[in-house]
């Protein structure tokens, strides 16, 4: 639960800053072999069965940690096992991205509906005459649920006086929005890598710390060592993720890691609005029934994975993040640009061939958080400077559900004022599975359609450490700060032609 500092939280911070320090240290990479013994100290277990079994998942979390895959349950292996491939700075994650530690998963129940000591074994037992399957019936004075005939309709439960009656699901495969995550033969959680897209909500939901998503910090770290410029580009989702890291104190903090200087990825959100304003005005609806935005990557792989005859009508525009890298590459070809993030699938998106070249790097809010901790950075340290400027309001308002559609909105009311534009959005994965199928019957012709795969937007992305309350608000504080409102004031918007043409040599 984000904004919840418990100890699965604790762990996965210990793990992110133990891994930053081996690297800013210099250490070498068989460290790793100690540093379960370091993270989970002494004797006895405090998290699970036994201690043991806390170090050995410790251990297949530093690995995905450090870009590795998890080892096999059969082979005996050492933690560092392939390191050396792991730790050069052009090291992409090996698929799948995201993935479940087998021996640390709880083996939850899929679903089932279940009586609780509440029930009081009334006469008038309503669950018994509403059940569609009479799978419940009396049984020593208590209602019964014959699981073999239960489909889970929720009708008991419902009529319940008491709330008696349960429903109890997988917390990762209700988080899952794709229907990627059942069981194997063991009952433990198995993703299903056709169907997942990354979102990282199943390794959110998980209250056994059993779902892990690989990482780059020890290869972010090195490029940040060497001679290289190294230039950080932060997600508006920043906002408010570092309590006390106030707008004057961002670039200096990220200058204190070992970063060349930071832009923000809002700067790319103006140009990305830009762009899908004008497709929405030349496609819509003469070349396209409707048009769909395209800067969340797990939203624009669901739609390609489950409607492919609407394809087309996602967006081509290049995403905030690859704008942004390419224009500062545009100056700086040889520099090395990391993203800044609250996303999981944005690992996956620069892992593509066609991005790597702009984006060296993904890191989300919670590595980075390990990497402040490692390097002793302390805001009260940090003297103010120059704040970030240089996007609109309606950018930085990409990080929220609906902030998309309402810049690109904005911007086409500055190119054409009469154009109407009709506007659908949905957050969360099942929620856009449900626009799309509407969309795909005719019910949105006309429109444009957001869709945001994180509930609430990327402000509750699998890598941000605040409420999903906490950080909007601090966004709509952030969004006030800026130098301008509409996207379509960019200073940087006669540069988009160059930027969609540009490719690193």
């Amino acid at each position: 639960m984000r904004g919840l500092y418990s100890s699965k939280t604790e762990i996965r911070h210990k793990i992110f800053t133990e891994i930053a320090r081996m690297a800013y240290e210099g250490q070498s990479p068989e460290t790793l072999e100690e540093l379960p013994y370091k993270i989970v100290p002494g004797e006895i277990a405090s998290y699970r069965d036994s201690i043991f079994l806390e170090r050995a998942v410790v251990g297949e979390r530093l690995r995905v940690a450090m870009g590795m895959s998890l080892r096999k349950i059969t082979e005996h292996a050492p933690i560092s096992k392939g390191v050396e491939a792991s730790i050069i700075e052009e090291k992409y994650y090996e698929p799948p991205l995201i993935n479940v530690i087998k021996f640390a998963c709880n083996s939850c129940p899929e679903k089932r509906v279940m009586v609780t000591e509440g029930c009081q074994g009334c006469l008038e037992h309503p669950c018994v005459e509403v059940c569609p399957k009479k799978a419940v019936h009396m049984e020593g004075g208590r209602s019964h649920i014959d699981e073999d005939a239960c489909i889970k309709c929720g009708k008991c439960l419902e009529a319940c006086p008491y709330n008696a009656i349960i429903k109890q699901e997988r917390p990762c495969s209700k988080a899952c929005g794709m229907n990627a995550i059942g069981s194997d033969e063991y009952g433990r959680a198995e993703i299903d890598q056709d169907k997942c897209v990354s979102c990282g909500q199943c390794l959110v939901s998980c209250p056994f710390s059993a779902i892990v998503d690989k990482g780059q910090i020890f290869q972010t770290i090195m490029a940040l060592k060497s001679e290289t410029p190294v230039y950080a580009i932060l997600a508006p989702a920043i906002a408010g993720q570092f309590p006390g890291m106030e707008n004057s104190k961002i670039r200096g903090a990220f200058q204190a890691l070992g970063f060349t200087d930071v832009r923000e990825v809002a700067i790319g959100a103006d140009l990305c609005t830009v762009e899908e304003a004008k497709d929405f005005l030349e496609e819509v609806p003469e070349k396209l029934p409707f048009m769909a935005t395209s800067c969340c990557p797990s939203w624009s792989m669901m739609a390609k994975k489950l409607f492919p005859e609407q394809a087309k009508c996602i967006s081509m525009a290049l995403t905030p993040m690859v704008l942004t890298a390419r224009l500062i590459k545009q100056k700086e070809p040889d520099c090395k640009i990391v993203f800044v993030g609250p996303c999981a699938a944005k690992k996956l998106e620069a892992s593509r061939k066609s991005i790597r070249s702009y984006v060296d790097f993904v890191l989300t809010f919670e590595e980075v958080a390990g990497m402040f901790e490692a390097k002793g950075v302390d805001w009260k340290d940090i003297p103010e400077g120059e704040p970030l400027f240089c996007a609109s309001a309606d950018g930085r308002g990409f990080a929220v559900s609906g902030g998309v559609a309402e810049a690109v909105v904005h911007a086409v009311k500055r190119i054409d004022p009469d154009r109407e534009v009709k506007v659908m959005s949905a957050e969360g994965l099942q929620n856009c599975k449900k626009m799309l199928q509407m969309a795909k019957i005719g019910k949105y012709d006309g429109y444009l359609l957001e869709g945001m795969a994180c509930p609430g937007g990327c402000v509750a992305g699998a890598g941000t450490i605040q409420t999903v309350k906490k950080a909007a608000a601090a966004l709509e504080k952030m969004k006030k700060e800026a130098s301008f409102t509409e996207s379509y004031d960019s200073e940087y918007k006669t540069r988009l032609e160059s930027l969609e043409k540009f490719e690193v040599e």
